[in-house]
């Protein structure tokens, strides 16, 4: 198996990538009809790039942004077990887990996913936190430290989860929005098919537009056809003037309403700029039967959503807990999947959907968008075209941050 196109890595020498493949949705340059590429290195930036006169020796994207973990509650699937019935099985299984949470248990699950998710190669990753109180959750301060511990590494975002009754108590919803904002978060809410939603969401809105927060929602995380949340937030969104700072994920509802229904809601997203994540491993898992081979797949409409101009992306969610008892933090993985689920071809025409599309709705100072002169933070596979990408090849790859190679990872 022939290894990535990383050249030479002296100390204070450029960097020689040679014959690499870079996806179209990628380039921000001029390709002038060419698909394979050498690039150099400099400076912690790219500083050329020219077509190959080789043949793909591998594939290079932007290191990838994970829109969308949980890294509070991974790795405790071992004491849950998988919630192998459905959403809210899970949530009472890590219901009781959480009455035993120590700072310490929080803190050494946070670092290994971390630890993970830099060595397949992530820049930036969004979690979410469970808060279920009006006070801040044990895992806020050791997120905090851990955000700092790893500046320069990932990008480490937070979002408050919290279920949407509690914003009916003004002065719970309040006080969270407060906490939120001091510790530099992204208030979030659970939503699915809650009583009097249209007034709980406006509060939540209106505690955004008072603490200048972004909003980040689980939304209509079911196969109920009559969940309305995505449609809800879409119209709260243009009625705040809040176009392009919320997220939503999950809205599996979505992909079980019917097609008028589901459009109109779509091409509400996208005037409201809402991005859409799809989470395909956890959704996967829990959405449909248990007691047959479930029809439904529970995955949101993402070709529908990109035609109707709505951003979508796709993310990890669960690891190895009671939501999904598996995986990792590789994005790869999360890609692949939702490309077999969905449907999603060509490949690499999908690639943005774990590159530029997160990074541009976590509000990252670089898109992720290959061109001279941006970041040299870049994946190198050692698949050389989209029917290597999933599949053994893309297990060999090269890590580099700031133009230096960090990280070779093999099968």
């Amino acid at each position: 198996m022939s290894r990535p196109g990383v050249e030479a890595q002296a100390p204070g020498r450029p960097v020689q990538l040679t014959a690499l493949y870079v996806p179209r949705v990628l380039c921000a340059f001029e390709t002038t009809g060419a698909q394979v590429f050498d690039l150099t290195l400099a400076g912690g930036r790219v500083t050329s790039i020219r077509p190959s006169a080789e043949p793909a020796r591998g594939l290079l994207i932007s290191a990838p942004v994970e829109a969308h973990a949980h890294i509070d509650k991974n790795y405790t699937a071992i004491d849950t077990g998988g919630a192998q019935g459905d959403l809210f099985s899970a949530i009472a299984r890590m219901e009781a887990h959480r009455a035993g949470w120590q700072a310490a248990d929080i803190r050494q699950r946070m670092e290994r996913a971390l630890h993970e998710a830099w060595r397949f190669g992530t820049r930036a990753l969004r979690t979410h936190l469970d808060w279920g109180r009006a006070a801040p959750p044990p895992s806020l301060p050791v997120l905090q430290d851990l955000r700092e511990q790893w500046q320069g590494r990932i990008e480490l975002q937070f979002v408050s989860l919290t279920p949407l009754d509690m914003f009916a108590d003004d002065e719970a919803g309040a006080q969270i929005a407060r906490e939120v904002r001091r510790a530099g978060g992204v208030l979030g809410a659970f939503v699915y098919r809650n009583p009097n939603l249209p007034a709980k969401l406006e509060r939540v809105f209106e505690l955004a537009l008072r603490h200048e927060l972004m909003l980040d929602f689980h939304v209509d995380e079911g196969l109920d056809v009559e969940a309305q949340g995505l449609h809800q937030i879409a119209q709260l969104t243009l009625a705040h003037g809040m176009q392009g700072r919320v997220v939503c994920g999950h809205a599996c509802s979505l992909s079980a309403q019917p097609d008028a229904q589901a459009q109109a809601t779509l091409a509400l997203c996208a005037r409201a700029g809402v991005h859409l994540v799809a989470l395909p491993s956890t959704n996967l898992y829990l959405q449909g039967a248990w007691d047959r081979t479930p029809v439904q797949r529970g995955i949101t409409r993402l070709r529908e959503a990109r035609a109707a101009g709505v951003g979508v992306s796709l993310a990890t969610d669960n690891v190895q807990d009671a939501f999904y008892p598996y995986g990792g933090y590789d994005l790869i993985d999360a890609f692949a999947l939702g490309t077999q689920a969905a449907h999603l071809a060509p490949a690499l025409d999908w690639i943005d959907t774990i590159t530029t599309q997160p990074a541009q709705a976590l509000k990252l100072a670089w898109d992720g968008r290959l061109k001279e002169g941006c970041p040299a933070d870049l994946l190198c596979l050692s698949a050389r075209n989209e029917y290597e990408l999933i599949g053994p090849r893309t297990r060999t790859r090269q890590v580099l941050r700031a133009g230096r190679l960090l990280q070779e990872t093999h099968p």
